[in-house]
């Protein structure tokens, strides 16, 4: 199991993540942010809220403390944790990847060993070229900026990469702080890369347009038969996580 819970709280219960099930009634009405010796803390009516394991909600930055206490202040009567991702990332910051950054970093190193980016198509011809066309430049980028140097392979049979590769994209995690570790923990599953997750993470290229090309052979095969309305409306659950998780990482580097 990922040590990361997935944003939407749906999928974290079914991956064996639990949350309460009681749920909890807004108790406070102003919500702002104050700096202090840790970071930038959230305040509900001047009191801090607590992690689900009982640890103050503070952040690296002020803009990223003001993701979490946006989320905070959009509540209605009842607490919806389900609106609240920022909250998520910053909780799973916290609680779990301070404690696992090791094996974390591990994780976002493995998914560069079969990186979506690199298997290209078998056919037909015109896939093979958008692939080529829109995947190569990150493919290059990746070697140029991040000194992670990644092979093709056509097909779905798997190509080892170098060990080289992979543990230098271990260390670019690991040179993070846990919240920005966190991001991209959650940025790489989703697009099943971690080059376009740490092209996200560095500003390189947003959220939107890294979903877009993660799911480059889906959107072809959906240019033939259409999508349908469950498809749809996944499709359009994986865009708000990944624009979310570009602000998160805007607000870091804030």
């Amino acid at each position: 199991m990922s040590h990361i819970p997935p944003l939407d709280p749906n999928v974290a219960a079914r991956k064996g993540f639990r949350e309460s099930e009681e749920r909890v009634k807004r108790f406070w009405k102003a919500v702002d942010v104050t700096k202090d010796d840790a970071g930038w803390t959230v305040r509900l009516d001047g009191r801090t809220p607590k992690t689900p394991a009982g640890n103050t909600l503070t952040l690296p930055t002020e803009a990223a403390a003001q993701l979490v206490a946006d989320e905070w202040a959009a509540q209605g009567e009842f607490v919806e944790p389900g609106t609240m991702p920022a909250t998520r990332l910053a909780s799973t910051a916290i609680d779990r990847v301070s404690q696992t950054r090791e094996p974390v970093a591990a994780e976002i190193a493995a998914y560069a060993g079969s990186d979506v980016i690199c298997y290209l198509a078998e056919h037909p011809a015109n896939l093979i070229e958008r692939q080529q066309a829109e995947w190569g430049p990150w493919r290059d980028w990746a070697a140029r900026e991040l000194d992670v140097v990644l092979h093709t392979a056509e097909g779905i049979v798997h190509r080892p990469q170098a060990p080289e590769a992979l543990e230098r994209v271990k260390a670019l995690a690991l040179e993070m702080d846990d919240h920005a570790l966190t991001g991209l923990a959650t940025a790489v599953p989703l697009f099943g890369s971690a080059v376009l997750g740490l092209a996200v993470q560095r500003g390189a290229l947003s959220g939107a347009a890294a979903l877009d090309l993660s799911r480059l052979d889906e959107a072809f095969t959906e240019e033939r038969w259409g999508v349908d309305e469950e498809a749809a409306a996944r499709i359009d659950a994986h865009r708000a996580e990944a624009t979310l998780l570009q602000r998160w990482f805007e607000a870091l580097r804030s």
